[in-house]
């Protein structure tokens, strides 16, 4: 791989900097959470697909039910405000081991025997994803990391190389702090980075058919939905908890560049009947 000089010595392109690579037309991003990574044979199932997509692909994961468990069973009490995790020192420790350590490493050796050539990575690692721990004025989130710059060149390089990047959600300071960071948010960030060099298509995949007006009811998809129905949704509490900040990273990455972005379970993949909800601006 040719790397930059400033690449090669780990220093990041910001969010915002022009690509110096050459130009390849299509990028498919995929976050999975969700059911879809506590359930193996589900797990698996996705896996397959996502290894038949064609042309250079990233996959990101969350593990936030595997978390919690890890967390109960060490006798720790997890904390959500809005969606959001409260990371205190033992349980990014937690999330270090459990996304970093078991999820990840599971899903790449998933995907090397699905002939599908992943490499496992944090933010940490080739200097891929750099944060900021988060300052919040009202709500200490703890060890909890706001992303600051994503290093589209040696990510590129990687796709150039036929390297299918898996992310788990922790990312770093620069200062030899680890963070853990919204998976949504690294798939949104990355996406927002690429677009810059790719014709980037985000795809978030869980266990439900889309954004459903009833949680409860699968047959309350809805097929499409812009800033305007998500307000008035948020408004009367039809939208809430860990969906919020999912859709909220959805209008930011169409804002910055992304092509196309849906939410739906990840049989939508293959252009089946599960059509899942396309979001617009």
């Amino acid at each position: 791989m040719n790397l930059s000089s400033k690449e090669s010595k780990g220093q990041q392109l910001p969010l915002s900097t022009s690509p110096n690579s050459s130009f390849l037309d299509e990028l498919s991003i995929v976050k999975i959470g969700g059911n879809i990574i506590d359930n193996p044979v589900e797990l698996a199932t996705f896996l397959i697909v996502f290894s038949k997509i064609k042309g250079p692909k990233i996959l990101i994961h969350g593990g936030g039910k595997s978390a919690t468990k890890m967390a109960e069973n060490l006798g720790l009490k997890p904390k959500m405000i809005d969606g959001r995790r409260i990371t205190d020192a033992p349980m990014l420790d937690v999330a270090v081991m459990v996304y970093s350590g078991q999820i990840n490493k599971n899903i790449v050796a998933q995907l090397q025997a699905n002939n599908c050539n992943a490499m496992g990575f944090s933010g940490a690692d080739g200097n891929l994803i750099q944060s900021e721990k988060r300052n919040d004025p009202t709500i200490d989130y703890g060890f909890v990391g706001d992303i600051k710059s994503v290093n589209r060149t040696l990510l590129t390089n990687f796709l150039n190389n036929t390297i299918v990047p898996v992310f788990c959600a922790i990312t770093h300071d620069g200062k030899g702090q680890l963070l853990n960071t919204n998976a949504d948010t690294i798939a949104s960030e990355l996406a927002i980075a690429l677009s810059k060099t790719f014709n980037v298509t985000l795809n978030y995949c869980f266990e439900k058919p889309g954004v459903l007006l009833d949680a409860d009811d699968d047959k309350s998809l809805i097929i499409s939905i812009n800033e305007e129905l998500y307000s008035k949704l948020k408004e009367e509490k039809a939208i809430h908890s860990g969906m919020i900040p999912k859709l909220e990273n959805c209008f930011n990455s169409l804002k910055k560049g992304v092509t196309n972005i849906k939410i739906g379970h990840h049989s939508m993949l293959q252009n089946t009947d599960c059509a899942g909800t396309t979001i617009k601006l």
